[in-house]
């Protein structure tokens, strides 16, 4: 549900999610959380919009939540980045003005980045083909943008499928490779206040890191200098293929990445069941210290909640507070809560980002 665009009552909305955040954590004798705010407007880096036709002429437009009957016709989005409200108007225009992009064109989805680059993604109720690309790419030469078109078991890639992100953490860049369709942090402001959060509170370590969930690499890059050696894991095929080529690109080389879910890793390290995945892998020559998870809304099941229990140092980033609290009735039988963070990916909602450290008791 969300709260409305009321920038004016940012800080009391932030207030609120604060004192939800401290009642949920206060069973667990948690340190008050450090507070991470995020840009008032144009903090957005990815957007969805529907077209809405009235008299045959497109409009943008969202939807309530859970109400897809009733429209809400828009031609700019405050929270959205710059680079999109820029877009916006133009591109409609453009696909006005010529049938073959505009056809039966039901959706387009933006994805810019800190670093300025737009990928534009155009869904048709159509087939798409050459003469789609021909008007595309002039599109694209005409806007600054890169351009994917989709139907019905088609996707047209006419420059490439990602965008090339660049995130500061602690006085160093980081270069990612964000896919269309992947999952990224829609924030990025705010992604990097959390990818120095969670840097700071790594610490320097001797021994290795165990992580969970690791996505594209988002934390990973970082955290790789913080640790003698990096076990990283991940179930997705496309969030695996940009996390390799992510660590490629800049030169971490003490990582070790495996294509498994937490649950498998779970069944591997203790044993129960070897993987072909791992071949080549020796668990045994890795020493946890640390176990860093960001795991979907529905939290850590009980497995792996009996996995990462064992090591002494637990840093969990979590998407969802109240699957963290049930989560951590388990995890503080055996570890203190010593940091908290409350990261504002998502102005003027109910959403919040939020991270703890657990250390051994």
């Amino acid at each position: 549900m969300g709260l409305g665009f009321e920038p004016e009552r940012y800080e009391e909305q932030l207030a609120e999610k604060r004192q939800r955040l401290v009642d949920l954590l206060a069973p667990f004798n948690a340190p008050a959380p450090e507070i991470f705010e995020s840009p008032r407007e144009h903090f957005r880096l990815r957007a969805e919009f529907r077209l809405w036709y009235e008299g045959g002429v497109p409009h943008y437009a969202m939807f309530e939540q859970g109400d897809k009957r009733k429209a809400v016709l828009i031609d700019q989005l405050p929270i959205a980045a710059h680079r999109i409200n820029e877009l916006m108007n133009p591109l409609l225009e453009a696909c006005k003005a010529d049938p073959v992009l505009g056809r039966k064109l039901f959706q387009v989805e933006f994805l810019t980045t800190l670093s300025g680059e737009a990928l534009v993604t155009l869904c048709y109720h159509r087939p798409i083909d050459e003469s789609w690309d021909i008007a595309a790419q002039r599109l694209a030469e005409d806007l600054g943008i890169m351009i994917i078109g989709r139907s019905r078991g088609r996707k047209r890639v006419l420059q490439r499928d990602h965008v090339c992100e660049e995130l500061s953490v602690a006085g160093r860049a980081w270069r990612y490779q964000q896919v269309e369709g992947g999952f990224t942090q829609p924030n990025g402001t705010v992604n990097q206040h959390m990818l120095s959060w969670a840097l700071d509170a790594a610490g320097r370590n001797e021994n290795d890191l165990l992580e969970l969930y690791c996505g594209n690499g988002n934390f990973t890059l970082p955290l790789s200098t913080r640790f003698r050696k990096v076990l990283a894991t991940e179930l997705s095929k496309s969030s695996v293929r940009s996390a390799l080529q992510n660590l490629d690109e800049n030169n971490v080389t003490n990582v070790t990445l495996v294509r498994l879910s937490s649950e498998e890793v779970t069944e591997a390290l203790n044993g129960a069941r070897a993987f072909r995945r791992l071949e080549g892998v020796d668990l045994n020559e890795f020493n946890f210290g640390t176990v860093f998870v960001d795991p979907p809304r529905a939290g850590l099941d009980p497995a792996t909640l009996e996995l990462v229990s064992r090591y002494p140092r637990i840093l969990y980033i979590s998407c969802n507070p109240e699957t963290l609290a049930a989560n951590l009735e388990t995890l503080s039988q055996t570890h203190q809560v010593t940091r908290s963070a409350l990261f504002d990916q998502f102005p003027y909602t109910h959403h919040m980002e939020c991270g703890v450290l657990l250390e051994k008791r």
